[in-house]
């Protein structure tokens, strides 16, 4: 990897100053990074996919490796805690249990003792253009995305165009079906991003990011709201091997039951499909004041996928996620499948 220059912040604003002050770089990809558990950008590093002349860390930051809150005030979690802290927290396995499922789901016991949250939220695309050193794909800066008519098993069905990379995260859908949203430090202060205005598609902004951030802000909390369907919350995930690996497709789903199973309330978000999380509000709309049956999940399931538009080597996902996106409910809303 590049040499670089490495600095501990002992708070976020002074990780904000440090990110801010670095050397200018003519290429975005050359800019100072955060690192925390250095899962992922320690990768990109070796890979030359980044190559920052400043590695700012903020383990040395107090207080943000702390989870508070309840089933009825919500969760703040600090962008700190690490992926193992979350699957054990027994308020969080006890209210909130699709999202300590999303947590459990991610890579070995030994990566998710040093992820965080708040990396794992920020980590980049798996696409192998993206991660290939001597591929200048257009999400490094070239014109092109050879993913597009190349090998495109793992990439986008919704949303892709220019860029057909998929979202890595197992934590962002479940999140945004909860309703999440980060606390956010930056040069011109502290503002708070609803989780489903975070990310970010290829054809919205700048095709190099994959979410609002600019380069000298780091995310300090999520905060994830009480609500009368997170505990009935679950993320189911399928991937070619038991462990270690990305989702080929996740759903996370949660819904609120009111008499005989009748859902009053339905969140459905969609991971390893598009290039952020992928809410289906029309199945979501459809599934309400339905009661739960074989048929009505069905229905729901074709829903979902309504308007995929498969590249050539990855149309498989549609009946795979359709079957995922009826378990899901299922086992959401406790009924067979």
């Amino acid at each position: 990897m590049k040499a670089f220059e490495w600095v501990n912040a002992s708070s976020a604003s002074e990780a904000v100053r440090l990110l801010s002050s670095a050397p200018a770089s003519r290429d975005m990809d050359d800019a100072a990074r955060p690192i925390a558990g250095g899962q992922d950008l320690l990768t990109t590093m070796k890979d030359y996919t980044t190559r920052p002349v400043r590695v700012v860390n903020l383990k040395s930051i107090r207080g943000l490796n702390l989870i508070h809150g309840d089933a009825r005030r919500g969760l703040t979690i600090g962008a700190l805690v690490t992926l193992s802290q979350l699957e054990e927290h027994a308020v969080a396995r006890a209210s909130f249990p699709g999202l300590t499922e999303a947590a459990h789901s991610i890579a070995t016991p030994q990566i998710r003792n040093l992820g965080t949250v708040g990396g794992n939220l920020c980590q980049r695309p798996r696409c192998w253009y993206f991660r290939l050193e001597d591929v200048v794909c257009l999400k490094k800066g070239g014109s092109e995305c050879y993913a597009a008519k190349g090998e495109n098993k793992y990439n986008a069905i919704f949303g892709g165009g220019p860029s057909y990379i998929v979202h890595p995260s197992d934590l962002a859908p479940m999140l945004v079906a909860l309703g999440a949203s980060v606390s956010v430090v930056g040069a011109e202060g502290t503002r708070v991003i609803p989780l489903d205005k975070f990310f970010t598609l290829p054809s919205e902004g700048s095709i190099r990011r994959e979410n609002v951030l600019k380069n000298d802000d780091i995310i300090t909390q999520i905060h994830v709201p009480a609500s009368s369907f997170a505990a009935h919350s679950t993320y189911l995930k399928f991937k070619e091997r038991e462990s270690l690996d990305f989702a080929l497709a996740s759903v996370a789903a949660a819904v609120q039951l009111g008499t005989n199973k009748t859902v009053t309330q339905a969140r459905i978000v969609l991971g390893g499909e598009a290039p952020i999380p992928w809410r289906v509000p029309e199945a979501e709309k459809f599934l309400t004041g339905k009661t739960l049956s074989g048929e009505v999940l069905k229905e729901t399931a074709k829903l979902a996928l309504a308007g995929a538009q498969p590249l050539e080597k990855n149309a498989y996902k549609i009946p795979l996620t359709q079957t995922l996106v009826r378990r899901a409910l299922a086992k959401a809303g406790g009924v067979p499948v």
